[in-house]
């Protein structure tokens, strides 16, 4: 066996599925999608082929012949914790297709399930998150970056539902028997009160970017090619019509920036508060966390992020999730483009400036395994969410703006629009990035150490820190902090979360209760709507012993599963000792079942660590 990915069962030396025909009856009631999948083969193959699962019960293999012939299978007894389960196929001679048939299991790594009474419509709702490795708990596959896929998806929900996928919707209409292929009988496919929402994507995507989500879901048109999508009503979707009203001017300028935009829409779905990320880049598609909403526009960023991985990550896609920072690395630098268009360049400076801070934090998290503090870590054995950090996206920055302000950014410019046009829809390694650097910038490793930057730990002493004047006052304000000196109301007149939050985080860590209070008292930060900064001084003030801010964390847990505010919480939490420590136990077992699968696994390895 000749692995491509220390994250898949996939053999190298055997072909790889490239287009996956699906068809899901989701049922609710037992939170789990009976199917069935026509898995067509880059080229033919004979005896066995290995796919990646998780949890999922294998009720047959076929061939795809009429009438079809059954196929020997068998899936593994042994469940790695990292890789789940492999699901071996004897396949006849020459088979370019095969027909399985599966169910998931209710506690699907992938896939949330929302009762009723958990959601704002009233309606249940599902949505699934793939990255990095999930995929494999929906459907088999070979679960990896390197084996981009086409597909086209069926799914059967109850008739008051909608249902969207990152993927062109062809048709909401009637079951028919013919639909299923197995999936389940023809009565409960063509029973009364289904219907069947269709979609196609014709542009090969990394498995990790298949998504789906069905329930009370309403829409408003933003633009000609752009659509938001929300469950809730018509209040979130007033207000996310207005936070995103700019993203078709976004869109242009990403065009303009890198070239064609290539997945003809660009469509957004808020998803309610449990959703475990900021966004997901899903193409046509993108799956947004509901605190993006600020009610100043200042969710755009996100979604600029999000758009920036419709050239790198989407089209160019790192092969492996050792090579993370080129999906990462690139889009946050692209992103930081966007915005300096759109907002300006000190708002991009300040964007740059909170990365600065966040990767250093990361220097302190990692000091025990440096190791994930390379671009290019080993990753065997290791659960890509368990590192999951903010290094790859502003280490791999720091990487690009170091090329630009070596090269020029004109000069830079031409180098990343060959680039995209070079591997679009291709998934690729950091050799490779580095082989084409190298070929079309004659020199550059005699000008930077391209070593030691993608190999070696640690911030290279070439990274640097923004320079800009708003940055530069927000940073002397914080210093002067640890003197007592409050910023005044003058001074924060025109602030918004992202200044606050690049103040907060600055702020010294051995500060004094009575300072984190007469903060809040002065600015309310605690009740602050922007969670980006009432999680930054939540943070602060937990190991401060200030019990009067018990209540507020306990709400933000409780209200909000987006991993980047869980994970600070519970480990300020649980680093204490007795009261805060018990508090983040109680609080997650009494907020687990609200968590996706995702986080609650990332939640209890924070406090199994600290236990």
């Amino acid at each position: 066996m000749a692995p491509v990915d220390p994250h898949s069962y996939t053999d190298g030396e055997h072909p790889v599925v490239s287009h996956a025909a699906l068809a899901f009856y989701l049922d609710f009631a037992a939170s789990t999608i009976h199917a069935s999948a026509l898995l067509t083969l880059d080229a033919p193959h004979s005896g066995d082929l290995l796919l990646d699962t998780r949890a999922l019960a294998i009720h047959s293999a076929s061939t795809a012949a009429d009438p079809p012939e059954p196929i020997p299978f068998s899936l593994a007894a042994d469940l790695d914790p990292v890789l789940g389960s492999a699901l071996t196929l004897t396949l006849p001679p020459d088979t370019t297709s095969f027909r399985l048939t599966f169910s998931t299991s209710p506690a699907a790594s992938a896939l949330q399930w929302l009762a009723p009474p958990q959601t704002a419509s009233g309606q249940p709702f599902v949505f699934s998150q793939c990255q990095s490795i999930h995929a494999r708990s929906v459907f088999p596959c070979h679960d990896t970056p390197a084996a981009r896929i086409t597909f086209s998806l069926l799914l059967n929900v109850p008739a008051q539902l909608s249902a969207v996928a990152a993927a062109r919707h062809v048709a909401r209409r009637d079951p028919l028997p013919a639909d299923h292929r197995g999936a389940c009988d023809d009565e409960l496919w063509c029973a009364p009160g289904r219907i069947v929402e269709e979609f196609q994507m014709e542009q090969s995507v990394p498995p990790y970017l298949f998504a789906f989500a069905a329930g009370g879901i309403g829409f408003r048109d933003l633009g000609p090619r752009t659509r938001v999508y929300a469950e809730g009503g018509d209040k979130v979707l007033d207000e996310a019509a207005r936070e995103f009203a700019g993203v078709e001017e976004m869109v242009k300028v990403g065009e303009s920036l890198f070239g064609p935009y290539e997945w003809e829409r660009f469509d957004l779905l808020v998803l309610p508060p449990s959703f475990p990320y900021g966004g997901m880049e899903n193409p046509r598609m993108v799956f947004l966390t509901p605190t993006v909403i600020k009610g100043d526009a200042a969710g755009a960023q996100v979604v600029a992020h999000e758009l920036a991985h419709s050239w790198t990550g989407n089209l160019i896609t790192n092969k492996t999730n050792e090579d993370f920072w080129l999906n990462e690395g690139f889009t946050t630098y692209a992103e930081r483009r966007i915005v300096e268009v759109v907002q300006g360049e000190e708002r991009a400076a300040l964007n740059m400036g909170i990365g600065w801070r966040g990767l250093n934090r990361m220097m302190e998290r990692f000091k025990d395994n440096m190791e994930f503090t390379k671009l290019k870590p080993n990753m065997a054995g290791i659960d890509p969410d368990d590192v999951y950090s903010e290094v790859p996206y502003e280490k791999g920055f720091q990487f690009l703006w170091r090329i630009e302000r070596q090269i020029g950014r004109p000069a830079f410019d031409e180098f990343l629009k060959k680039y995209i046009a070079t591997f679009k829809f291709q998934s690729i390694d950091t050799e490779t990035f580095l082989e084409f650097l190298k070929t079309n910038v004659p020199g550059i490793e005699n000008q930077i150490d391209l070593k030691l930057w993608v190999e070696g730990t640690g911030i290279p002493p070439d990274a640097m820190e923004p320079d800009s004047s708003t940055y530069k006052k927000i940073c002397a304000l914080a210093a002067e902090f640890k003197s007592g000196k409050l910023p005044s109301e003058d001074e924060v007149a025109d602030w918004s979360g992202q200044e606050w939050e690049l103040y907060l985080e600055n702020l010294p860590t051995d500060v004094e209760a009575s300072q984190v209070t007469a903060l809040d008292e002065r600015y309310k930060l605690s009740e602050s709507r922007d969670y980006e900064v009432k999680v930054a001084f939540l943070q602060l003030a937990i190991p401060t012993g200030c019990k009067c801010y018990f209540n507020e964390v306990e709400k933000c847990l409780k209200q909000v599963g987006r991993m980047k505010y869980l994970r600070p919480l519970y480990s300020s939490l649980a680093k204490c000792s007795g009261e805060e420590k018990m508090l983040a136990q109680r609080i997650f077992s009494e907020a687990q079942e609200f968590y996706h699968p995702i986080a609650r696994s990332v939640a209890e390895t924070i406090l199994s660590k600290h236990s």
